[in-house]
C-alpha cells in the first residue's frame, strides 16, 4: 500500500507540473522563442536518455549474478557459513574478502529471503525464494549484460518541457535524479514531444565534465560514452574484465615485485620474495633476484570465458612455468592461480612509487596520529606494541602511548648510510621502536619501513580525528562500548579453546581500554582499537601484554561480521592456519 501511495503521489506531482499552464489563454514560450528543439518520446535520443538514467544493477553481481537489477539494502547473506548483513556497497567487499581467504575452496553464498530488488526502471519487486530470483535473472541478457549506459551521467537538476502537437509548451518539470528522469519518460506516450533546457552538463566515468547545447550534441555524447569504460556487467566480481590489449598494457607498464609463490601446495615465498619481474612487449620477461642476477624467460597471454591466462616459461625458474589463470587484478596487484595448489601474487612497482620527498614524509607524519600495525626486531614480532599510537610533534618530539602510559623521544627524517629515506626514532624507554627505519612504502593511510637483511619491520596506519569521519569505525566502536561481551567462540585452526574464557566479561571503554572481569572482579586490562587498514579493510586490534591465554588474543583481527549483539573476527597466520574469535552479548 505504501508503494502504491508513493507511485500515485509521484504521478500526481508530474501531472500537476505538466498541466499548470493548461488553463492559460496562451501557451508560454521558452527562453522567449518558439524555436525550442523537441524530440519524440520514442526517438533514439530519448532511448539514450532512458538508458543513461536507468538503475545500474551490476555493482552487486557477486550476490545476485544479474546486472539488470540490484538487491535493496539492507539484506542478509550467508557466505561460506558466515552470516553478514549488507547495508551498503562497501559491505559487498566483505563477501569478496571471505571468498578470497582461500583460493582453492568452493565459495558458497546463500541469500536470506525475502528480499526486494530494484529493476532498471526503478520498479521494486519482492522476491520470496531462490527459484524466483533465478527466474528474474534469466531475463537479463546472456553474460549479465544490461542496456544501461554507466560511463556517463547527468548532472542534476535539469529541466524538461512538454509540448502539444503544434510544438507549443504545455508543461515544465524540474528533475533531480536518475529515478525521476527514468520515471518521467516511462509516463510518456510514444508520440509525446519533450525538450531539455540546454546547456546540460554530463559527467563521465573518469570525472571529466561535458557540456552539451543541443539534442544532437547530447545524443552524440551519450552514444559515444557507451563503450568508453568497463561497466563490469559480467557475473564475476573481481576486476579482471580486461581485453587482451588492456591486459598486455597493464602487464608491461611497470615492473612487478613477487610477493607470494605457492607451487604444488608448497609455500616457496621465502625463496622468491621481492624478485623483480619485467615484462616486455615482445614477449620476453626478465627476473632479477635479490642478489641482482638476471634470469630470462618468455610470456604470452590468451583469453577464455574465465578471464585472462598468462603463460610463463623459464629454463631455471621452474616454479613459474605454468599456464596461470589471472583471477584478480586490482590495487596494483595481480593474482595468478592454477589447479593443484599453485599461486603467485605480484605487486606493481612504478617509478613514481619510490620517489618520496623528505618534506612530504615529514608533513604526512605530523598531520595525524599513527598506529602500530606491526613491529619486528631481528625477526621477533613485538606484539605488546600492536595498537600503540605515535604522535610526531613539531621540533622533533615523538610520543608513543597505549592510552594510559606515554613514552617520549625524538624523531627526524633523513637518509641512512645506504642513502634510503628513513624515519629515525630515538626513545630510550622503548627500544623496540628506536631505530633508523628505511621507508619502503607510502600511501595516504599506510607507511611501511623495513630492513629485510636483519628482519626489521615497522608498519604504521594513519588515524585522523580518531576516524570520526569514517562512518563504519565510530559505529562499530559505539556498538562495542555497549557491553559487556562474552567470548562465544575462540578457535585456533581445528582447536576450540572457547572454554578458556567461560564466565568472563569483556568491557570495551573509552581511551581504547578493555577490561576483563569475572563476577565484576577485574582480572586483566588491555588495549583495543577499531581501524581501517587501506590494504586489508576494517580491523579490530586487541592487545593484552600477557603470556597466558589472553596473549593469544593479541592480534590485528579482520572484522567479518558486526551486529548489535555479535561481532566475528578472523586472523590467518603465515602458515595458513585460521583463528576465529566471536564476541556476543550475554
Amino acid at each position: 500500500m505504501k508503494k502504491l501511495l508513493n507511485s500515485l503521489l509521484y504521478v500526481s506531482l508530474v501531472t500537476l507540473a505538466l498541466n499548470f499552464t493548461a488553463c492559460q489563454s496562451e501557451f508560454e514560450e521558452i527562453n522567449g522563442s518558439n524555436d525550442q528543439e523537441t524530440i519524440k518520446a520514442n526517438s533514439s535520443t530519448a532511448a539514450l536518455i532512458e538508458k543513461t538514467s536507468s538503475n545500474d544493477g551490476s555493482y552487486d553481481n557477486i550476490v545476485d549474478g544479474a546486472s539488470c537489477f540490484a538487491v535493496q539494502f539492507p539484506y542478509t547473506v550467508e557466505v561460506n557459513g558466515i552470516e553478514i548483513t549488507i547495508d551498503s556497497r562497501e559491505d559487498l567487499d566483505t563477501i569478496e574478502d571471505i571468498f578470497d581467504e582461500l583460493d582453492d575452496d568452493e565459495d558458497i553464498l546463500d541469500i536470506l529471503f525475502p528480499i526486494t530488488i530494484t529493476l532498471a526502471d526503478f520498479t521494486e519487486i519482492v522476491i520470496e525464494n531462490k527459484e524466483q530470483l533465478l527466474e528474474m535473472a534469466e531475463d537479463c541478457l546472456e553474460g549479465g549484460d544490461d542496456d544501461d549506459i554507466e560511463c556517463i551521467d547527468f548532472v542534476y537538476p535539469i529541466t524538461v518541457y512538454t509540448f502539444d502537437i503544434n510544438e507549443q509548451q504545455t508543461g515544465e518539470v524540474k528533475i533531480e535524479s536518475d529515478e525521476q528522469l527514468r520515471k518521467f519518460f516511462d509516463e510518456l506516450e510514444d508520440d509525446d514531444l519533450i525538450s531539455l533546457d540546454f546547456p546540460l552538463t554530463l559527467k563521465k566515468y573518469d570525472g571529466t565534465e561535458v557540456v552539451v547545447n543541443s539534442n544532437a550534441e547530447l545524443a552524440m555524447a551519450l552514444e559515444g560514452a557507451k563503450d568508453e569504460c568497463d561497466e563490469d556487467d559480467d557475473d564475476d566480481y573481481n576486476d579482471d574484465d580486461f581485453d587482451e590489449e588492456r591486459f598486455d598494457f597493464c602487464l608491461t607498464e611497470c615492473p612487478w615485485e613477487v610477493r607470494e609463490v605457492v607451487r604444488d601446495n608448497v609455500n616457496n615465498t621465502d625463496q622468491y620474495l621481492e624478485y623483480i619481474m619485467v615484462f616486455s612487449e615482445d614477449g620476453g620477461v626478465t627476473v632479477k633476484d635479490r642478489e641482482g642476477n638476471i634470469l630470462n624467460g618468455t610470456w604470452s597471454s590468451s583469453f577464455t570465458d574465465h578471464g585472462p591466462l598468462l603463460t610463463l616459461e623459464f629454463d631455471t625458474l621452474v616454479d613459474f612455468n605454468l599456464e596461470w589463470l589471472v583471477y584478480e587484478i586490482g590495487d596494483h596487484t595481480i593474482k595468478l592461480y592454477a589447479e593443484n595448489g599453485n599461486k603467485i601474487i605480484l605487486k606493481q612497482l612504478c617509478e613514481d612509487d619510490d620517489e618520496v620527498d623528505p618534506n612530504t614524509l615529514r608533513e604526512i607524519l605530523k598531520e595525524c596520529e599513527w598506529i602500530i600495525k606491526k613491529v619486528k626486531n631481528q625477526g621477533e614480532e613485538i606484539e605488546r606494541l600492536i595498537g600503540y599510537e605515535f604522535k610526531f610533534l613539531p621540533e622533533g618530539v615523538v610520543t608513543l602511548s597505549n592510552g594510559i602510559i606515554t613514552s617520549e623521544g625524538t624523531w627526524e627524517i633523513g637518509m641512512n648510510d645506504n642513502m634510503v629515506l628513513s624515519l629515525m626514532i630515538t626513545m630510550g624507554d622503548e627500544p623496540g621502536v628506536s631505530f633508523e627505519w628505511p621507508l619502503r612504502h607510502l600511501d595516504d593511510n599506510r607507511l611501511k619501513f623495513e630492513v629485510e637483511e636483519i628482519d626489521y619491520e615497522l608498519i604504521l596506519l594513519r588515524v585522523c580525528d580518531d576516524s570520526a569521519n569514517d562512518g563504519d569505525v565510530p559505529e562499530i566502536r559505539n556498538i562495542m562500548m555497549g557491553g559487556p561481551w562474552n567470548v562465544a567462540l575462540y578457535q585456533e585452526g581445528e582447536v576450540d579453546m572457547t572454554d578458556e574464557f567461560n564466565n568472563m566479561d569483556f568491557n570495551f571503554s573509552t581511551m581504547h581500554q578493555v577490561e576483563v572481569s569475572v563476577n565484576d572482579d577485574p582480572i586483566i586490562a588491555g588495549l583495543w582499537r577499531i581501524l581501517r587498514d587501506s590494504d586489508e579493510g576494517l580491523k579490530f586490534y586487541l592487545n593484552f601484554d600477557s603470556e597466558d591465554i589472553f596473549g593469544e588474543l593479541t592480534e590485528d583481527w579482520k572484522i567479518v561480521e558486526v551486529s548489535a549483539s555479535r561481532i566475528e573476527l578472523r586472523d590467518e597466520s603465515d602458515d595458513g592456519s585460521l583463528e576465529i574469535l566471536v564476541f556476543e552479548k550475554p
